[in-house]
């Protein structure tokens, strides 16, 4: 989420620079706990370890450039490119994508 937010932040400061208005940015992650991390500054005084990444990302929530939104891990589309996936959910991201077999007789 750190490295998201990074790379989002320099985009808005490059659409700034553009003129370009920007409503707040979603940022989608299948992690719950670092979502609720992120979220609530009392709720990371009862974790052991913290990196400063959270605390860039929370920064952003707060100043209202970053809306942070859960998505289940199933449907996370980056998954088909990182992750081996059993074929039945490897298909419904493709068709996501628009992916198509072109060795498929038609």
């Amino acid at each position: 989420m750190a490295a998201a937010t990074c790379e989002l932040t320099w985009l808005r400061c490059l659409f700034k620079d553009l003129q370009v208005c920007l409503k707040p940015i979603t940022l989608f992650c299948d992690n719950q706990a670092a979502l609720y991390i992120a979220a609530n500054p009392v709720y990371h005084e009862r974790t052991k370890h913290i990196e400063i990444d959270c605390h860039v990302v929370r920064e952003k929530i707060q100043a209202g450039q970053i809306v942070t939104q859960f998505v289940p891990s199933h449907l996370q589309l980056v998954d088909i490119f990182t992750e081996a996936l059993g074929g039945d959910n490897f298909k419904k991201l493709t068709s996501k994508l628009n992916i198509l077999n072109i060795h498929a007789p038609t």
